[in-house]
Parts: C-alpha cells; sequence; structure tokens
C-alpha cells in the first residue's frame, strides 16, 4: 500500500471522556511527552475552553518546545452568534497553539434536535469558525461529527458540510463514527464516495468501539483512501472507547506496509503503552493484541513445538518488532516443547532427552493435580525450574514464626513475630498489618532489611484468592496468588494448602526469593 499516514492522538481529550479516567495536570503532562517520544504526528491536548484544567495545560506546555504538533479542540460557534464572540474560540488562539480541532454537525438529526436549527445554518456555523480561525493563520482539523449517521440519512447534506468546511479552509476533513455504530463496510463506502467526490482533499477517520469494530473500521476507511487516522491509545474514551493505536499502528506498518513517522518508535510500543496504563491507573489487558503478554504466549503443546522449530506458524509477527516477548505457558496441556523453552532461558544448553525435562513435567502434572496453577505464576515457575537444576538457593533460615489473630469483631490489627537466621546472624522482629496477610508481609520483610537492604525496593501488588473444590466448605483447598514488583519489573507467585495462611505464606516466601535471586544475591552457603 506505501501510503504516508498522519496520526492524530486524542488520548487527552476523548480518551479523558472514558468512564474511570481522571487525568490529573501531571498526567497530562506526562502522556503528552511519552506521546511525542513515541513520534505521534498531532497530540490533541485538549479543550481550553470548556476544561479549565486544559487551560492550564496549555499555558505550562506553550513554554516547551515538541516535535509532535499540539492540536487544541474546541466546537463551531454557536447558533445565531458570531466566532469573534465566542468563548470557545476566544481560549483557543489565547493558547497561541497552530493546530486547531473544531467539531460540527454532520448529521440533519442532531442539527434539529441537538443545536435545534436548520441546516443552513449549520453550514454557516461550520463556514465561519473555519474561516475565522484560516484567518488568524490556524491550521484547522474539521471533525464532521456523526457523519456516517447523517451520510446514510441524508448524503448531499452530510457532503455539504465537508463542502463548507473545505471551502473555507480547512487542511482535513475528518469522517466521525461518533457512535461507533457503521460497520466496517458501511465505512468503506461512504470513505469511497467522500474520496471520489474530493480526491485531492485530505480526509481523516474518527471511529468508536461501541460495536467492538473501531480499529477494522478504521483500517478499512484508510483501505479506501483516508490518510489522517485519530485514536487513542489503550482504546480510552467516550463509552466503550475509541480505535486503539497499539492495534492500529502495527497492522498499518507490518500488515499493509503504511508508511508512519513513528515507525522508528515502534519497538518501544509495548512499554509505552504499559506506562501509560498506569498513568492512567488502570489496569492492563495482558489479552490486547501485539502488546499484551498474551499476545506472543503459546500454551498448546502442538502450538509451543511449531513455534520452537518456526514462529511464523502461529505469529503473526515478530514480538520484538513491538517490544514484546514470545512466552510459553506451562500447565498439563503443555509438552516438553514449552517447558524445554522456559528451561533454555536458564539453561541454554539442557537437551531435549535431559531427564530433568522428564522430572519437571511430571512433577508440574502433580502439582497442578494438588492445585497449583504456573501459567500466572511466572516466578514460581521459574524457582521451581532452578530447584530441578540443582540451582535453588536459600536467602534466610526460618527459627519460628507466630501469627496472632484478634477477635473478628474487634477490628485490630494481626500480629506477626518471625526469627529466621542468615549466615549465623539471627534477627527476631514483630510487626502488626491489616490482616493476617499484611502482617506476614511486613515482618517477613522487616526481619530480611537487616541483611538484604535492597528490600524496601520490593512491594506487593495484588494478592488473589480462589478456592478449589467449594463442595469441601471450610477444609477447601485455596489457590493463593501474589503479584509483586519494584520499580523495573512485576512477577507472580503461587502458594496452594488447605490453610489460607499457609497457602498465602508459601506464595509470599515464592515472591521474596525469586526477587532476591533476580537482584543477584548469592545466598547461603551450602544452600543449595
Amino acid at each position: 500500500m506505501n501510503k504516508k499516514i498522519i496520526t492524530f492522538d486524542t488520548t487527552l481529550r476523548d480518551g479523558a471522556q472514558s468512564p474511570g479516567i481522571s487525568f490529573s495536570l501531571k498526567d497530562k503532562l506526562s502522556i503528552i511527552d511519552l506521546l511525542d517520544s513515541f513520534g505521534i504526528d498531532y497530540i490533541e491536548a485538549g479543550n481550553p475552553g470548556g476544561v479549565p484544567k486544559d487551560a492550564e495545560l496549555f499555558r505550562i506546555i506553550k513554554e516547551k518546545n515538541y516535535r509532535s504538533r499540539i492540536c487544541a479542540f474546541s466546537p463551531t460557534c454557536k447558533v445565531n452568534s458570531l466566532p469573534e464572540n465566542d468563548l470557545n474560540l476566544k481560549a483557543v488562539l489565547d493558547t497561541g497553539v497552530n493546530h486547531v480541532a473544531i467539531v460540527g454537525k454532520a448529521s440533519m438529526l442532531h442539527v434539529n434536535e441537538v443545536l435545534k436549527t436548520d441546516g443552513e445554518e449549520n453550514l454557516r456555523m461550520i463556514r465561519d469558525t473555519v474561516n475565522y480561525l484560516v484567518s488568524k493563520n490556524k491550521s484547522v482539523i474539521f471533525d464532521a461529527e456523526h457523519f456516517f449517521d447523517g451520510f446514510y440519512d441524508n448524503r448531499e447534506y452530510a457532503l455539504l458540510v465537508l463542502k463548507e468546511a473545505f471551502d473555507a479552509g480547512a487542511d482535513t476533513v475528518v469522517l466521525c463514527d461518533t457512535n461507533g455504530g457503521s460497520l466496517p463496510s458501511e465505512i468503506a463506502e461512504a470513505v469511497r464516495t467522500v474520496k471520489l467526490r474530493y480526491p485531492e482533499k485530505n480526509i481523516g477517520i474518527h471511529c468508536h468501539n461501541d460495536m467492538g469494530m473501531a480499529a477494522a473500521a478504521t483500517l478499512r476507511a484508510v483501505e479506501e483512501g483516508a490518510l489522517h487516522v485519530q485514536a487513542t491509545f489503550l482504546g480510552f474514551g467516550e463509552r466503550c472507547g475509541n480505535a486503539d493505536f497499539t492495534t492500529l499502528l502495527p497492522v498499518m506498518m507490518y500488515k499493509m506496509n503504511c508508511r508512519l513517522n513513528c515507525a522508528e518508535q515502534m519497538k518501544s510500543l509495548t512499554i509505552m503503552s504499559r506506562r501509560l496504563s498506569d498513568i492512567a491507573n488502570v489496569i492492563f489487558d495482558e489479552k490486547r493484541p501485539f502488546v499484551g503478554e498474551n499476545a506472543f504466549t503459546h500454551k498448546a503443546g502442538m502450538h509451543a513445538d511449531a513455534v520452537n522449530k518456526d514462529p511464523r506458524t502461529s505469529e503473526l509477527i515478530s514480538p520484538e518488532l513491538v517490544g514484546n516477548r514470545r512466552n510459553f505457558a506451562i500447565s498439563e496441556l503443555s509438552g516438553k516443547s514449552s517447558l524445554i523453552y522456559k528451561v533454555k532461558e536458564i539453561e541454554p544448553n539442557i537437551e531435549r532427552n535431559s531427564p530433568v525435562i522428564d522430572k519437571l513435567l511430571s512433577g508440574i502434572k502433580t502439582h497442578e493435580n494438588e492445585g497449583y496453577y504456573y501459567e500466572n505464576a511466572d516466578a514460581s515457575l521459574e524457582l521451581l525450574i532452578l530447584e530441578a537444576l540443582e540451582r535453588r538457593k536459600k536467602y534466610f533460615l526460618l527459627r519460628s514464626f507466630k501469627l496472632f489473630l484478634s477477635e473478628p469483631e474487634s477490628h485490630s490489627p494481626a500480629t506477626a513475630t518471625i526469627k529466621i537466621e542468615v549466615d549465623g546472624a539471627e534477627e527476631m522482629t514483630a510487626s502488626e498489618g491489616n490482616g493476617p496477610v499484611n502482617a506476614m508481609d511486613k515482618v517477613l520483610r522487616k526481619a530480611l532489611l537487616h541483611f538484604y537492604p535492597v528490600i524496601e525496593e520490593m512491594r506487593l501488588i495484588d494478592y488473589k484468592v480462589r478456592v478449589l473444590d467449594s463442595d469441601a466448605k471450610t477444609e477447601a483447598i485455596v489457590r493463593v496468588l501474589i503479584e509483586s514488583g519494584d520499580d523495573s519489573s512485576t512477577w507472580n507467585t503461587v502458594g496452594v494448602s488447605t490453610d489460607i495462611i499457609e497457602a498465602s505464606w508459601r506464595a509470599l516466601l515464592d515472591s521474596v526469593e525469586y526477587f532476591l535471586y533476580k537482584r543477584g544475591y548469592p545466598g547461603l552457603e551450602n544452600s543449595i
């Protein structure tokens, strides 16, 4: 295809309208830095006339230099009013930015029922607003809101809206599927019609995901000639969200051979999207195409064997192209190929017929029969492999441990005491916590801090409990999954027992041991 695509990110404006998302001023500045370093062409920083926080943001970024083009957003002037008297447009001009995105109605339903005016007045509002901004030396992108609804309801009027914007001086006109209710085939037909009417004009696409088709609809628009693509990262946006750049960019680059200014940064796509997820304080979806951990994770033995022979058998692109990595989930469904791949990460010279492999595979299946689950417990699995290779180390000896619980109605904290020994030196301490697991976590790290100060950098991120056989009632086996992390990575551990305290303790011990192992501590003498 070899088309040059212009990327327009609206995470800070449309994405901020996503339920559960609330960006602080600091968040917005951090996101702009991420988008700018990634190489996005346009960053729609917000609506300075409608959101006080956005007005302050524009005052700050006025003093900064970005490679990306910073864009301000505003509606057209109001019904029966002039743009020079419009406060929203004044706020846009006060930002000093060179690029402005203006939204106007392209559907007669919205003209009549929302604006409460007629088609001629709507066209006048669009024409006067665009013309006014162009007269102020602004580059204008016109967003034709509800274009596809308007196109299939009153085709000629929707096309006339585009003509008014172009004739008034808009550089680009963007066709918006604002309700997210258009099929990709309907998007394609409409874009094809617009390109035939305006073959030399810059046409953009903006799709919402209300039917789960925003990415597909956007890509169909690109195939039909749209060269300006509006989307958000991680699909943030109103209702079900917008088209997602983490999906669109790899597809356009690696499957459609489009040219992108951010091409050189594509290998940072995974880490960049995860950082943005952290800023937004949302849980990262590991099933997300290209950047999720599951995107290149293989579980079935046949698939793992095929990928080991040739990755093209089950991977549409190399994970390294988007900064991701290949992974093999280990379970009772896994064959030797999956396990060998995991072992080779630790011991590259392991042979397929090594007794270690058979022993590990048998042990994993036995553990899973007991309730263990290693697909989401990468750190516990690695420790298991180290043990089979006779490389697992101890970092302390547990001499005593006690846990004291108050009456449930008292709301008093739990208390844990522990005595550990490291190379002949003992440490005994106590700690209170908000419940038994928190008390155990705190007292263990408090005791280890004397010997391993780096333990301060470790934190517990998530704690999950699952009852495996509810029919057994209070004697049921429980599985505890713990997610831990430091400033650079996260890891997961698992513990299983009929006693939730014991299961939690096992998962906590694995987490601490894995952290110290990754930090390169040698372990106790004769600990293997």
